[in-house]
């Protein structure tokens, strides 16, 4: 089977070495991919903004599935013009990818299925912004309804700073949502469907403030964990129940069956669990660690769910007792993160126990030397026998490399392993 992967990221990355080690897997192409991922698979050039392209070259390539890996691509119909050729995808159609598209979209999903969410206001002028803004008070939840690369929401006890990102939203022509802030620690659930079986993989835990302890803006995601060993019994078993199924039978419903992945970012706040978004695509950080710890093969799924016939398989099947992935960021990141500083000893991490170096933001240069070329540059994933051995890997691995001004966050899963 020859596969194509859309996306230049560590998620796809990720993907990439996943697929890999799948026997029914004889070849593996990435558009664009990056640096890291070029160095094993044949990689292309493509516009991911544009699906005909996309869909052009799956045909040119002769691939029997493709798998789509940012929301971007989904969002602008990608996976259509894939199945439109008679390739089979994995992702869901333009319709179903609204679900992230839109954040009103997806709370009125929500409110058709009884899944449990925060209340919220979908605005559209500044009275409106200022009337929920004093309706729910102070922490103040204030989203771009639309696709904003993992950064268009603010949490802020400050008023100002609310309104101020509310309004830059409405300027850019965006739908504003906001809602009730939602207490508890949150959870990434993923779940394979092919738009009727419902397949969950493993919780995971990411941090998207920048800073340890959660200090400073919110990010595309600093690093991850998985599983949660403070995770309630059963809740796995609830979310299915009140909010993975119900979902996926109102999306057929409705006549936009969701096929692919279905992201269910979770906050088990003190009146129980509430749904705090849906995404529509593999989560990053979090599928570089969820992959991680998957010993079935993934073609399993990701098949199941493109062909319609998840209901056949087996229940995936996992390895390993933890996994944690620690972000390597650009000087500047998230603000303005600087590109082409050479990055050094990869390599020397990527050959420790247990240790995944996956490439994000890298391209290399004319002479072959690895360099920067986005904010999140790198996600070292590593697994061990426990969380606090996991980590312990992580920052060894973590310390071998070498990228000027770069950041990262010296606290991931500590809580989770005792440690703080």
């Amino acid at each position: 089977m020859k596969v194509l992967v859309i996306g230049s990221g560590a998620r796809e990355h990720a993907l990439v070495r996943a697929l890999l080690r799948d026997s029914k897997v004889t070849a593996v192409v990435a558009a664009p991919g990056n640096a890291g991922i070029a160095a094993e698979v044949q990689t292309c050039a493509v516009d991911v903004k544009d699906a005909a392209a996309i869909a052009a070259l799956a045909g040119d390539l002769g691939v029997d599935l493709v798998v789509i890996g940012p929301e971007g691509p989904l969002v602008a119909g990608a996976a259509d013009a894939v199945r439109a050729r008679g390739i089979g995808c994995f992702g869901p159609s333009a319709a179903a990818a609204q679900i992230e598209g839109s954040k009103a979209f997806a709370k009125q999903v929500m409110a058709d299925a009884g899944v449990p969410t925060a209340q919220a206001f979908v605005c559209t002028s500044r009275a409106d912004i200022e009337n929920a803004l004093t309706a729910f008070g102070a922490p103040y939840v204030v989203k771009d309804d639309g696709l904003a690369a993992g950064k268009g929401v603010v949490v802020t006890s400050d008023l100002a700073e609310a309104l101020d990102h509310a309004m830059t939203c409405l300027t850019a022509g965006s739908q504003v949502v906001i809602e009730e802030f939602l207490d508890g620690p949150e959870v990434s659930l993923f779940a394979i469907t092919d738009g009727t079986t419902v397949i969950p993989l493993v919780p995971a835990q990411d941090f998207k403030r920048v800073g340890d302890g959660d200090a400073g803006p919110n990010t595309g995601g600093m690093g991850a964990y998985a599983p949660l060993p403070w995770a309630p019994v059963g809740l796995v078993d609830e979310v299915m129940a009140s909010v993975l199924q119900p979902t996926v039978d109102v999306m057929r419903e409705r006549g936009t069956p969701f096929s692919g992945l279905l992201y269910a970012g979770l906050a088990l706040t003190s009146r129980g669990v509430r749904v705090i978004e849906f995404n529509a695509r593999f989560g990053d950080p979090e599928t570089q660690v969820v992959l991680a710890l998957l010993e079935s093969p993934i073609t399993d799924l990701l098949l199941g769910s493109a062909r319609g016939t998840l209901h056949e398989i087996d229940a995936p099947r996992w390895g390993g007792a933890a996994a944690v992935t620690v972000v390597v960021a650009a000087a500047g990141y998230p603000a303005s993160p600087r590109i082409g500083d050479p990055i050094t000893g990869i390599a020397t991490a990527d050959a420790k126990d247990g240790v995944s170096v996956l490439h994000a933001g890298t391209i290399l240069s004319d002479s072959g030397e690895v360099l920067s070329n986005g904010g999140r540059v790198l996600s070292v994933t590593v697994t061990g026998d426990s969380l606090s051995e996991a980590r312990v890997r992580a920052y060894a691995a973590l310390d071998c490399i070498s990228l000027a001004g770069s950041h990262a966050r010296r606290d991931i899963a500590a809580k989770a392993a005792g440690e703080i």
